[in-house]
């Protein structure tokens, strides 16, 4: 039988900062930002952190299903961004959502972070170890920007979804093919260094004062990679599946940059319309980008039966990868 999405929802914090926010704090304008990334705005959270944005995700993705959170069997948080480097948000979130019966992990893949764990979960119902897995995804993106890096402050915004994994006897739905991929050379383009030098410290050698440290990109090498990548993933999937553009309904891409966005949707001969985009609401939510577009498209009522659906992402690692699925929660 095969795994479905059976129930999904998404946070966006509630405070908003359009491209004139950064106009007194380093040399951009608003015509700028949107002709080069497609953002007008996004959201960050002004008090809180990881979990506080998950867990009101979490407690309307299961009241939707019409579950408690005690039928929870795993729940993976796919984050670069996690309350604490531990305990982990897994458990944090565990303890604030009341799924007292779950275990669950946290999964580090950036940008391509919830499809990673999307597959994890699914993985986790094929072999029999859980029925039902909780899969978030989500950033506090703001918590690790360098606000005067024009490079990287533009680019993102905080928020995350949650989508709930079941088995289910309807074989016309359900989650199909993945492919996912990884590159570590691409780490040197796209990366945050630990506070402190972590794990990179010398053995009982300690800094004298913990310094501040940030994302670091090198956007042109992540944009031409990402171009690529993401684009020739999608376009394999379909081709062994035997697909063409008529065949899918929608395109759920990660919102990192526009143009990376036409391109994939060109790439597989798709038609502007079938594409989902809300870059310029949110900006770049990191692992959240994905659940929180699908889910929107779901109680926007967009999302139908049976819809053929492609999910596509690239992110640090460097790593990317394209999910097909079979939509399968009726409206």
């Amino acid at each position: 039988m095969p795994v479905t999405i059976s129930s999904i929802a998404h946070f966006v914090p509630q405070d908003i900062f359009p491209n004139s926010y950064f106009e007194d704090k380093v040399e951009t304008s608003d015509e700028w930002i949107q002709s080069r990334t497609g953002i007008k705005e996004r959201r960050f959270l002004m008090d809180g952190e990881l979990s506080d944005m998950l867990l009101p995700a979490v407690q309307q993705c299961l009241s939707e299903r019409g579950i408690g959170p005690e039928e929870i069997d795993c729940v993976i948080v796919a984050t670069i961004t996690p309350d604490n480097r531990f305990p982990s948000a897994s458990a944090t979130l565990q303890h604030k959502a009341g799924m007292i019966n779950a275990w669950g992990y946290d999964l580090s893949a950036a940008c391509s972070g919830f499809l990673y764990a999307l597959m994890s979960g699914v993985g986790l119902i094929d072999s029999g170890t859980c029925k039902k897995v909780l899969v978030c995804g989500g950033d506090k993106m703001s918590s690790i920007l360098n606000f005067n890096d024009r490079t990287t402050c533009i680019l993102f915004g905080d928020g995350g979804g949650v989508a709930l994994l079941e088995r289910t006897e309807d074989k016309a739905i359900g989650i199909q093919d993945s492919i996912l991929r990884m590159d570590g050379k691409g780490g040197q383009y796209l990366y945050m260094s630990d506070h402190g030098d972590g794990a990179k410290a010398p053995f009982e050698k300690y800094p004298e004062e913990v310094k501040e440290h940030y994302v670091i990109q090198d956007g042109q090498s992540v944009f031409k990679s990402a171009v690529v990548g993401m684009a020739d993933v999608s376009a394999e999937i379909m081709e062994r599946n035997n697909l063409t553009s008529d065949d899918i309904a929608w395109l759920v891409p990660h919102q990192a940059n526009l143009r990376i966005i036409d391109a994939t949707a060109r790439r597989m001969g798709l038609d502007p319309s079938k594409v989902i985009i809300n870059i310029d609401k949110f900006g770049n939510t990191t692992a959240g980008t994905i659940p929180i577009c699908l889910s929107e498209l779901h109680h926007e009522g967009k999302l139908k039966y049976g819809d053929k659906v492609i999910l596509a992402s690239f992110g640090a690692g460097f790593t990317w990868g394209s999910i097909l699925l079979t939509w399968g929660i009726k409206s």
